[in-house]
Formats: C-alpha cells, sequence, structure tokens
C-alpha cells in the first residue's frame, strides 16, 4: 500500500513545470531518452544536466526546474542505472581538493580582520558539489521524500559499492538536519484519520503485522491510542509511529493484548499504558533517531489525558535471543545462569520447539534466565546491550522489569525468541538518570524479579 516515489516525484514535476520549459533547459523528452541501463553515452549528458543545476544559468528557479527533470530521470532508471547516476555524484562531484588547499592557503596568510571571512570561504569549499544539487532536490514539491527514498536505495547499493558511502553519508547529514525532531509533529492517528496515513499503517507495521482493516481498528479503539511524528512536508508519511494499550497492570501476552474478540478496555479505570509497536516508517531515515522523544512525547501526552495511569510499559519482543542461544558456545552457556539446565536438555535445543513433555517446566526456567542474562549482558567494547530492542529501551532510560513466557506464540515470535517477549517500564521520575547511566557506563537497570533471576 505504500505510496510509489514515481507518483510522488511525477506529481512534482507536473506541478513544478506544467507547461514545457524555458529555452535554456532541454526539452522533457530529451531527458526521458535516457536509457534505464544509463550507457556511457547517456553519462554525458546526466554530468551536462548535473553541471548546468550547479551553475545555476538562468537562476535558481531554472536550477529546480532541472533538478526536477533529472530527478525524474534518475526514477526511470534500473538498478544498473541508478548505481551508475548515483557512482557519478559519489566520484565526481564530491570536494575540490586544489580549491581547499588554496582556501587553507589564504586562511593561514589572512590578517587577523581577515580570519573570519577567510573561515568563511574554506567552510564552503569543505562542502561537496553535490550537496547543492541534493539541495534542489528538496526545493522542489515531494522531494524530501524523494530523497529519503534515494537514500534507501543508496543503504542497499553500498553493501554492493562502499564507494557510494560518501555520498550516503552526505545524504544522511542533510536529512538529519531537515528531519531536527523540533521539526516535527506528533499527531494522534485514530480511526477517522485518513485512508492514505491509515494504509501506510498497514504497511509500515513492522513489529505485529497488522492482518486486515478489522485488525486495523481494534488497535484503534477507544481502549487504544496511536501516535506518529510527521514531518511538514511528508504530511502523509509518518516518520516513526507508536501503539498503545490501555490495560490494567503489566501486559504479558501479544496475542491477547491483539485479540479483536476479547471486551474493550474501561479507559477509567485502566492504570497502564503498553507500548506494544514501535516501528521505524521510513528506511531512509535509518540512523537518525526520533524514538526516545516520541516515547517521551507520548508518556506526557497520555500522562495529561489520562491522570489516573500509574506506569508506562512496554511488551517487546527480543528479537536475537534466538540466533544468540544457538550460536553461544558451551562453555559460556555453563557460566550463566540456567546455562546448565539447558545443554542437559536432549537435542535439538531450540527456543522455537517448545515440548509438552517431561522437561518443558525445565525448559521454561531455563529460557528465561537465559534471556534475563541475554538482555542484561553488556558487550565489552561497546557498553550496550546485545538486544537492539533492549538497547534502544536502554537508552531512553527504561528498566527490564519482566520477562514472559509464551507471550509471542505467532511463528515469527517462537523463531526470535521462543516466545519470550520483555516488559520495560518507564518510571518517570529516573528516566534521565537511568539513560545517563546506560549511555555513558553501560549500567543496565533491573527489577528486582529479573536481578533473582540472574543469581
Amino acid at each position: 500500500m505504500q505510496t510509489q516515489p514515481v507518483n510522488i516525484f511525477e506529481r512534482a514535476f507536473k506541478k513544478l513545470v506544467p507547461g514545457g520549459l524555458d529555452s535554456g533547459i532541454r526539452r522533457e523528452s530529451d531527458v526521458m531518452s535516457i536509457s534505464e541501463e544509463l550507457n556511457d553515452s547517456d553519462i554525458t549528458t546526466v554530468k551536462e544536466w548535473i553541471n548546468n543545476c550547479l551553475s545555476e544559468n538562468g537562476g535558481q528557479v531554472e536550477a529546480r526546474n532541472r533538478a526536477a527533470l533529472l530527478g525524474r530521470a534518475y526514477l526511470k532508471l534500473s538498478r544498473t542505472g541508478k548505481v551508475r547516476f548515483l557512482g557519478l555524484l559519489a566520484e565526481e562531484y564530491g570536494v575540490n581538493e586544489g580549491v581547499v588547499e588554496t582556501s587553507i592557503a589564504e586562511w593561514h596568510s589572512a590578517p587577523a580582520s581577515k580570519k573570519t571571512e577567510k573561515a568563511q570561504t574554506l567552510r564552503k569549499a569543505l562542502e561537496p558539489s553535490r550537496t547543492t544539487l541534493l539541495k534542489q532536490f528538496n526545493g522542489v514539491p515531494s522531494g524530501v521524500k524523494f530523497l529519503v527514498d534515494m537514500r534507501e536505495e543508496l543503504l542497499a547499493f553500498c553493501k554492493d559499492y562502499p564507494s557510494l558511502k560518501p555520498l550516503e553519508t552526505d545524504l544522511r547529514d542533510l536529512l538529519a538536519t531537515w528531519f531536527d525532531v523540533g521539526l516535527l509533529q506528533l499527531e494522534e492517528i485514530s480511526w477517522n484519520s485518513s485512508a492514505a496515513i491509515l494504509e501506510k499503517l498497514i504497511a509500515y507495521e513492522a513489529v505485529h503485522a497488522i492482518k486486515s482493516w478489522s485488525d486495523l481498528k481494534n488497535r484503534l479503539d477507544s481502549d487504544r491510542r496511536c501516535f506518529a511524528f510527521i514531518h511538514p512536508n511528508m504530511p502523509e508519511e509518518p516518520l516513526i509511529f507508536v501503539e498503545v494499550a490501555l490495560v490494567n497492570g503489566l501486559a504479558g501476552n501479544v496475542q491477547k493484548l491483539l485479540d479483536e474478540d476479547a471486551p474493550t478496555q474501561e479507559i477509567e479505570t485502566a492504570d497502564t499504558a503498553i507500548f506494544y509497536s514501535i516501528s521505524n516508517a521510513q528506511k531512509g531515515l535509518a540512523g537518525i533517531s526520533f524514538g526516545n522523544f516520541l516515547i517521551k512525547q507520548v508518556v506526557k501526552k497520555l500522562s495529561d489525558e489520562f491522570p489516573q495511569l500509574k506506569q508506562f510499559a512496554t511488551l517487546s519482543p527480543i528479537p536475537g535471543f534466538a540466533k544468540w542461544l544457538e550460536s553461544c558456545a558451551p562453555a559460556t552457556l555453563c557460566n550463566l545462569p540456567g546455562g546448565e539446565d539447558w545443554l542437559s536438555l536432549p537435542p535439538p535445543r531450540v527456543p522455537s520447539i517448545i515440548e509438552a513433555n517431561d522437561s518443558l517446566q525445565t525448559k521454561q526456567d531455563a529460557l528465561i534466565k537465559l534471556a534475563a542474562s541475554y538482555l542484561c549482558l553488556c558487550q565489552k567494547s561497546s557498553k550496550r546491550a546485545m538486544d537492539p530492542v533492549a538497547h534502544f529501551h536502554l537508552s531512553n532510560g527504561a528498566q527490564v522489569a519482566r520477562i514472559n513466557w509464551m507471550a509471542d506464540t505467532s511463528r515469527k515470535g517462537l523463531e526470535q525468541s521462543g516466545g519470550l517477549m520483555v516488559n520495560y517500564v518507564y518510571e518517570l521520575p529516573r528516566i534521565e538518570s537511568r539513560s545517563q547511566q546506560y549511555i555513558s557506563e553501560g549500567v543496565i537497570s533491573k527489577s528486582s524479579s529479573v536481578k533473582k533471576l540472574l543469581k
């Protein structure tokens, strides 16, 4: 259901250049004649086009027109063509080293009264020329979304073509500026929101797939809340969203939480807000963090709306647990709580195989203890939790509160973590101090019940 970027930019192009082009710009048909593979002869045309954009012949408006056409041409390219196009930007439109050397020399030799001026000249020389083109794309209607999607492609291409990394880094830095959290809007999404937004929720849900419109309606019922960060230039595109259930006490099973036939909770009596899904919606914004700000703003908003709420917690997956356990050396497991019991079980010892036999209780106790170890052990080199979801919540100031047995019996839940899920609790007075202790020292806050598991 995700809107294709080509359609967005096509509409933007028609909006920007509705009726032909000035004589200083090629006609649309000339640009669209570039082959999908971007052959050598086409590279010359593209370079000429980029140079015209950068020189701003005819002024900034004409440069934007050219950038719009160039963006439209990019969307028509095949994977090979896109790699060649992006490779051209990465290799030939970086920093001019000669200009930089000259600027450095001028700054060194400048009198004190000219130092600031020469420093500004040097700063400009250090900016890759391709940055100007990326900013021109941003100036086109829907250009922000175009660049977000371009970075998503770049991240994939960089795995096979490391030479594209400098371009990806430049684009990431620009997007980080344009998507500063101060520019984002927190919006509540309800069943009455636009169809476009609701379709995006279904398409982007990354934790617990939304199976149908009735499933979505259930997640937006009166005892549920959904919040998203929206960028003003991408009003129909959530950047990240969180789904919340208002319940009594800590929820310990996601299937029960998402049961469409379950009775609706009386929100006046709910004492706990459960964050059961947090999904990043834009892969092109990977590495640009919004989640910590989103959670804190949602906690404040819910506190204001429902002052009776006593707990703010998550029901979170443990996505790396099964893989870690299956690869962990027996000698290492023996030194961890539950390790010897786990190794004493008959093979195959796979977390996702839950057998209804005499060893079930042993398996349950062993798995829960090993999960506690996995969640609460930091990697020595980085002082961060091994599990990515744990790292996210601990960075934001949460506590590892409870590990739940058979909390997610979906195929994905069993394969990732043997059906286990964890509650992370956000205690408002301690969020900042716990966050700082974890980030600076790798200290993981644990509830008394989790501490018992680790003995």
